[in-house]
């Protein structure tokens, strides 16, 4: 049987910002007039890469069987929240994978997915599951602030109904410093533009896909799609004319996304197999610190067919806002006075965290096997009057993929939230659970009693004084009208 990737999935934040609305907020030190066209997502406040990757693989993977089957997962990211916690581990929790799957986390280069995308190939090994996902975070009126985005891809592989199988691929390492960060450093480094076209892609480039081509028995010539992601305007075309490649350049997915790091190579791969025809085959490239490039072979299914949104339906699902200081709070580049209502401990109890984990981390209700009721959070009993069946009796119900609507809703502007006003109502589940719960990603007087909805993991709440963050499930609409 053919071992390939059977599904795809990703995740591209809600909102987004005009990037005429940047080029404007920064007319008074340039004397220009604003440039920039489209728009460029960037992460609400309780998103990150751990949320992200939980997103796109839930899209790759939907719910059930095809979780079960999942043997390992790699998060590949340059952005993670903690240096030294398993932030993949956190993503597995809350895909509610088996506690046998094996979980890594891929950093330390924006090529860190091709490499892991090598490695899965190269391994035959069905259940691998490959996350990339990244929110760069850009200096306040640098060009990479227009440029950047924020998104998540991810890769399930298998053997028989694939989307894609490998033809060849190669890898090359160098010492090549186009960009760096420091550990203790929040912005990229960049060098400059002309020596990484020219020295970098233009050099370093061709090697790793001549040697690929090599391996799969192909000439440029048999390629039809070149997926190459870059910060620099036209370094793909460019690149391509070098190679000779006459076919199709792959659309950067700047007009409405920005350059997502590591997880750019993935979420471009997946906007061209949702087009590609059977037999098409693709030149992917990787850059940073050297090169990958992989040569696949679509067969025509479709991530779609697979049962994802994949990125266009990422993609259309959008807020777009001319917000810029919003996207700066959010990236923590300025510091508002929220007043005393801001002023508080969030230290977590890490102890309860643990134990209630099982709850919290996948979302996971129980139902009593007596009266049926659905409970969520568990308590010793079931509260239902008159039951008072153990708890320990109770059946695993998942709320994270159940559908469910909104029965009441309040918009609250005197509370503290990062991202005023704070959204709160009633979610009942078609399970019949009902909680109360946040509800984000809405403009002001959007939401409505009846409006569908689905769940989304996010960040709960930020322990500012020690960084450690706490995960939660809030709800979000299925569509945002209009």
């Amino acid at each position: 049987m053919t071992f390939g990737i059977t599904a795809f999935g990703a995740c591209v934040p809600r909102l987004r910002l005009s990037r005429q609305a940047i080029g404007t907020a920064h007319r008074w030190m340039t004397g220009a007039s604003p440039k920039g066209k489209g728009y460029r997502a960037f992460c609400s406040w309780d998103e990150d890469s751990v949320t992200m990757a939980v997103e796109a693989a839930r899209d790759a993977l939907g719910h059930g069987e095809s979780r079960a089957a999942v043997t390992s997962l790699t998060l590949a990211s340059t952005t993670l929240p903690y240096a030294d916690f398993s932030n993949a581990g956190l993503v597995a929790a809350a895909l509610d994978l088996d506690p046998s799957v094996r979980s890594d986390d891929r950093t330390g280069s924006q090529r860190a997915a091709t490499t892991a995308l090598i490695d899965a190939f190269a391994r035959k090994q069905d259940g691998t599951l490959l996350i990339a996902a990244d929110r760069p975070r850009t200096q306040p009126a640098s060009a990479l602030e227009q440029i950047c985005g924020a998104g998540a891809a991810a890769v399930a592989f298998g053997s028989g109904d694939v989307i894609a199988r490998l033809l060849g691929a190669a890898g090359i390492s160098t010492s090549f410093a186009d960009h760096f960060r420091p550990t203790d450093q929040p912005h990229d480094y960049v060098w400059e533009e002309r020596w990484i076209r020219d020295e970098g892609f233009g050099k370093i480039v061709p090697k790793a896909v001549n040697a690929a081509l090599a391996s799969a028995g192909l000439t440029i010539g048999d390629i039809h799609h070149f997926v190459m992601p870059s910060t620099i305007r036209g370094a793909a075309a460019s690149v391509a004319r070098t190679l000779g490649f006459k076919g199709n350049v792959a659309d950067p997915l700047d007009d409405d996304c920005g350059y997502t790091g590591t997880a750019h190579a993935l979420l471009m791969l997946g906007a061209v197999l949702e087009t590609a025809a059977p037999g098409d085959r693709i030149l992917l490239v990787g850059f940073g610190q050297g090169a990958d490039a992989l040569i696949l072979e679509a067969s025509g299914r479709t991530p779609a067919m697979a049962g994802a949104r994949g990125v266009s339906g990422a993609l259309s699902d959008r807020l777009p806002t001319d917000d810029y200081l919003r996207m700066l709070s959010f990236y923590g580049e300025i510091r508002p006075d929220w007043g005393m209502r801001g002023e508080k401990n969030d230290k977590p109890a890490l102890t309860e965290a643990y134990r209630t984990s099982d709850q919290l981390a996948a979302f996971t209700a129980g139902r009593c096997p007596a009266c049926g009721a659905v409970q969520f959070p568990q308590l010793a009993y079931c509260v239902t009057p008159g039951c008072g069946t153990p708890a320990r009796d109770f059946s695993r119900v998942s709320l994270a993929d159940e559908p469910a609507e909104l029965m009441t809703c309040t918009a609250d502007w005197l509370s503290y939230h990062p991202a005023p006003p704070l959204h709160v109502g009633f979610v009942q589940f078609r399970n019949g659970a009902r909680l109360l719960m946040e509800i984000v990603d809405v403009p002001t007087g959007v939401l409505d009693t009846g409006m569908p909805l689905r769940m989304v993991c996010r960040i709960k709440q930020t322990d500012t004084v020690r960084g450690f963050r706490r995960y939660f499930w809030k709800a979000t609409p299925v569509a945002l009208p209009g």
